[in-house]
């Protein structure tokens, strides 16, 4: 199985990007988006349950991006809006079969599945 990321790009200060995590094969029970920022460790950014769409955020782009899943296109996106130049990182899609209660979803161990990352460059 595989997660296929996309939707990264250059983009100014203050603009929207729109990224795409799409399994191969199968549907995951939850799905979780990380980055991770030259010389910085990876960080939770967001996580969807794919059952009831329950969402959870991380504090820094809580208000600034929507997560999101597409039944038909069995896709997750993640909708990023007002980005910031911190916002600067490689955005990896993750999955795993359980469906995670909200409290363990920024847990990376929690996740068995894992894509490339998509680099996201805001520039000031």
């Amino acid at each position: 199985v595989q997660l296929q990321a996309s939707g990264g790009g250059l983009v100014q200060a203050g603009g929207s990007l729109r990224l795409s995590c799409a399994p191969s094969g199968r549907t995951f029970g939850t799905y979780g988006w990380f980055r991770q920022a030259p010389g910085k460790e990876r960080e939770f950014v967001s996580a969807i349950r794919w059952s009831d769409s329950n969402t959870r955020y991380a504090s820094s782009v809580k208000g600034r991006f929507t997560i999101s899943r597409d039944r038909a296109q069995n896709t997750v996106y993640l909708q990023m809006n007002s980005l910031k130049p911190e916002d600067t990182a490689v955005y990896f899609c993750a999955a795993d079969s359980r469906t995670w209660i909200i409290g363990a979803m920024a847990d990376n161990n929690n996740y068995a599945v894992w894509g490339r990352g998509t680099l996201v460059t805001v520039s000031s």
